[in-house]
């Protein structure tokens, strides 16, 4: 007899572990259909795929009524599956609604990307469920079948982006002084009507800032200028509420309110120091120290225990009081009228009592326990440098390096963020790798959940930085998993494998490595797709396997010339470079390959590259050129 497969298997195979997967779908779906509606530039993407995701709850309710022991194990992994692509769809909408309005506007086709991935994740998983071994009613197939076949629609399919709104933002980027009806028509498309809108870009734009590692790109700065027209629009228009109408006339007269959320919900005075508290509720520093020193344990203005007496400076509250009171012609107060600064000597913002309490919950704290504390130190080590220094001061990298194997994916995901977020400091890289985390960093790179494994190539990233940790991580089976993450990551997961493995391909033995996980076939696949925003790291690393011995065959066998002579007619000055640096390792003692490059038109490509070209492309240009020559005499 022959081996059963998964289908013949009894119908009650799935038990217990079918009554645990159908449990977590329908928390997921749940979860989807609890969120808020989608403001912004990708609100009808968002809207379209939580609505799918919420016609797919009758199923799982059916299936949970009936105990889901009568799942069979291969619709258990195949319920498995259609979970996985849940929780991905779940963070795209958390992070869109999280993330900033501007990015996402900006940035629409890298969003537009990501939402097709998670709709072909979902239409894969849901074709994978045998609807007809389920006991479940006809009514219910019918409406999963319609779910079915609108994802299976949605594939491929892209929505034309607003033309007008990205002619408004490119014309209030470019100009210092802008049209107040283009701002407010960004501001209504954008939704960013509101002081609290605004509060809320500002944050997601500063946790861009600190997540490029503290250099924001120029498309940052970009934002954060055009962030501050629309803010003087919006206080400008009307100081005294949160709506952009315009009621300046109205107050000329007056003295102005001070809005609600600009007053400490202590002293009810305007802030001039305002600070973060564990439960995300902004005070006065002084008036919350004073509180917190009177020995008080609980946020006085939701009454939740406080995790800790940390206390993060509220920059853009703080710069928006700021603007509020100079177009107002208000004098800022130096001290707070109801509440005494604070005692000299405890102004720092890092806490050590707080870190303390948090480090105990990782060493003898439950599960859960475990993963609020892992969480709230992330959040610690990626607001400012003293904390991450505090945290490692306490003893916490060896007990985050710990969790890095902890059963709970989300305890996992926030271990290895915390440990992303320490690792900024250099004197913390060493104390990590001594903490023997790499191998714990690439199982999770291996296993864990996509974001998780995103961090984790991040992480591996910063300690490569350091020459000695390339080896250890190398050795530590870190590039095949850093391969597929470059294969099956988001956009962004792929840009940290990417940078991680051009980061360990310096060294010789990790080039090898890669080679032979067949990093030439993913690298010329990403390069051929100029829409997947990923060339300029495939030739950047294509550049340096080159000029290894098994790299240049490798890359040889592959057809490149065509791609490489493309790109250095049309490519980016970087990719130009890039791409003439490969053709000339290539082509340098390969007549095959010499003879390939002239007679797609290289020599014409060369030439103006020896004209427009960077310093380095010039010289490669000019040496390739030469081959070309002594070839054409011999």
């Amino acid at each position: 007899m022959g081996p059963t497969t998964d289908e013949e298997k009894p119908e009650n195979g799935g038990g217990r572990g079918g009554i645990a997967v159908v449990e977590a779908v329908s928390t997921a779906v749940a979860e989807i259909a609890g969120l808020p509606e989608s403001r912004g530039p990708l609100r009808r993407l968002c809207c379209d795929l939580a609505r799918r995701v919420k016609l797919l709850g009758p199923l799982f309710d059916e299936l949970r009524d009936g105990g889901g022991g009568s799942l069979g194990e291969f619709q258990a992994r195949t319920i498995a599956s259609l979970h996985g692509a849940l929780v991905r769809a779940k963070e795209l909408l958390v992070s869109v609604d999280d993330g900033s309005k501007l990015y996402q506007a900006l940035q629409r086709e890298t969003f537009v990307y990501r939402f097709l991935e998670v709709t072909e994740h979902m239409e894969k998983a849901l074709s994978e469920v045998s609807y007809d071994k389920l006991d479940i009613s006809e009514e219910v197939k019918e409406q999963i079948e319609l779910v079915h076949a609108q994802f299976q629609r949605a594939k491929g399919k892209i929505d034309s982006p607003d033309l007008q709104l990205l002619k408004d933002l490119n014309w209030a980027l470019r100009e210092k002084y802008c049209d107040p009806i283009v701002l407010k028509r960004i501001s209504e498309k954008l939704q960013l009507r509101t002081i609290n809108d605004m509060k809320k870009e500002s944050v997601a734009l500063h946790e861009m800032v600190i997540s490029s590692g503290g250099e924001p790109k120029e498309c940052l700065k970009d934002m954060s200028s055009l962030l501050k027209k629309l803010k003087d629009c919006v206080v400008v228009e009307n100081p005294t509420s949160d709506t952009l109408e315009n009621k300046t006339s109205s107050m000329k007269h007056r003295s102005p309110i001070i809005p609600d959320d600009f007053r400490c919900p202590i002293s009810l005075e305007l802030m001039t120091d305002p600070v973060i508290v564990s439960t995300g509720q902004t005070y006065e520093r002084s008036c919350i120290q004073k509180w917190i020193d009177g020995g008080h344990k609980t946020c006085p203005k939701m009454q939740q225990n406080l995790s800790h007496t940390a206390l993060t400076p509220n920059f853009v509250l703080k710069s928006l009081i700021s603007q509020w009171c100079d177009t107002n012609g208000i004098e800022l107060p130096k001290k707070q009228g109801n509440c005494r600064d604070k005692k000299p000597g405890s102004h720092s913002d890092c806490d050590c009592p707080g870190i303390n309490s948090l480090l105990q919950k990782l060493k003898n704290g439950n599960q859960d326990e475990q993963r609020a504390a892992a969480g709230e130190l992330r959040l610690l080590a990626k607001r400012n440098a003293d904390n991450r220094v505090c945290i490692a001061e306490a003893g916490a990298i060896p007990f985050l390096v710990e969790l890095l194997s902890s059963p709970d994916p989300r305890t996992q995901e926030h271990a290895v963020t915390a440990l992303l977020n320490l690792s900024i400091n250099e004197s913390n890289k060493g104390n990590i790798v001594n903490a023997r985390a790499i191998p714990r960093i690439v199982g999770v790179l291996q296993n864990g959940s996509m974001e998780a494994r995103e961090n984790a190539a991040a992480t591996l990233f910063s300690l490569s930085v350091i020459d000695e940790n390339k080896v250890t991580i190398g050795a530590a089976g870190a590039i095949p998993a850093l391969i597929d993450l470059l294969c099956q990551g988001s956009l962004r997961g792929k840009k940290d494998a990417a940078t991680a493995l051009f980061n360990l391909c310096i060294y010789q033995g990790n080039k090898v490595k890669a080679i032979k996980a067949g990093i030439v076939e993913h690298l010329m696949r990403l390069l051929v797709d100029p829409s997947g925003g990923m060339m300029d790291e495939a030739l950047a690393i294509l550049a340096i396997l080159v000029g290894n011995a098994d790299g240049k065959p490798a890359i040889a066998l592959s057809n490149p010339i065509p791609v490489l002579v493309g790109v250095m007619r049309t490519g980016s000055p970087r990719n130009r470079e890039n791409a003439a640096a490969v053709l000339w390792s290539l082509c340098t003692g390969d007549v095959q390959q010499l003879s390939a490059a002239r007679e797609l038109g290289a020599e014409e490509a060369l030439k103006e590259l020896m004209e427009t070209g960077t310093d380095r492309a010039k010289r490669k240009a000019g040496s390739l050129l030469e081959l070309m020559r002594q070839a054409s005499e011999a």
